[in-house]
């Protein structure tokens, strides 16, 4: 390991004139993370990062200042990375019209809603077997009450529509509180509840909201089960 260069922090990293591409993964919207990415487009590197909280909070700025230095913010693993919607957003729509988004934006609660319905366990048992696996965090409140839904809506709505979000004005409703009576009255109607994150263009600007929502159990969004 001799031949490897080691630095004592990441913005010292971020600075060096020895690297072509900074790869920023520490996560949180402030401090470390933050500092770093700014280091290295100010020392004109290229930028890659999967970092949906700081993207949220403080993506305009930085991709302004990535757009001055003349490098890229590329940030494709923040939002669905499985199937590249930034990619498809960015570049395949990005001559569309959008009016609306809507869509399920965390796996964790996702994973925790299914088997709640298909298995009638409750949400702590869910949520106990979801950190066993590996699927949500010892403390997984930023899954649970709908954060890192909220954080991937609002990269979505600025890219849909081309505009700056705010973060906090994004109405945020976690799962904790549903529970098997929940489940079972919106089956006996023909729903299924799902975490939804949800973007609409109206007459008065863009609303944004993040909650559990009952849809038809006909449609397509209904059917998307996390298998165990």
């Amino acid at each position: 390991m001799s031949h490897i260069k080691w630095f004592d922090s990441p913005v010292q990293m971020a600075s060096s004139n020895e690297i072509d591409v900074f790869v920023e993964l520490i996560g949180g919207e402030l401090d470390v993370a933050l500092a770093s990415v700014e280091a290295a487009l100010e020392a004109g590197h290229h930028v890659v990062t999967a970092n949906k909280a700081l993207l949220a909070r403080h993506g305009i700025t930085l991709a302004t200042h990535a757009e001055e230095k003349g490098v890229f913010l590329n940030f494709e693993a923040a939002v669905a990375g499985g199937i590249l919607v930034i990619k498809v957003m960015r570049e395949s729509l990005s001559s569309n019209r959008v009016s609306r988004i809507y869509g399920i934006l965390n796996g964790t609660c996702n994973y925790i809603l299914t088997r709640m319905f298909t298995e009638s366990l409750s949400f702590k048992d869910c949520l106990a077997d979801a950190q066993k696996f590996g699927y949500a965090e010892a403390d997984p409140i930023f899954d649970i009450e709908g954060h890192d839904t909220a954080h991937k809506l609002a990269l979505l709505t600025s890219l849909a529509f081309g505009t700056v979000i705010s973060l906090d004005d994004v109405y945020v409703e976690g799962i904790s509180n549903i529970s098997q009576v929940d489940i079972r009255a919106a089956d006996e109607l023909g729903y299924h509840i799902k975490l939804l994150g949800v973007a609409l263009k109206t007459d008065t600007g863009i609303e944004q909201r993040v909650h559990p929502a009952m849809v038809p159990t006909s449609s397509v969004i209904a059917q998307i089960y996390v298998c165990h």
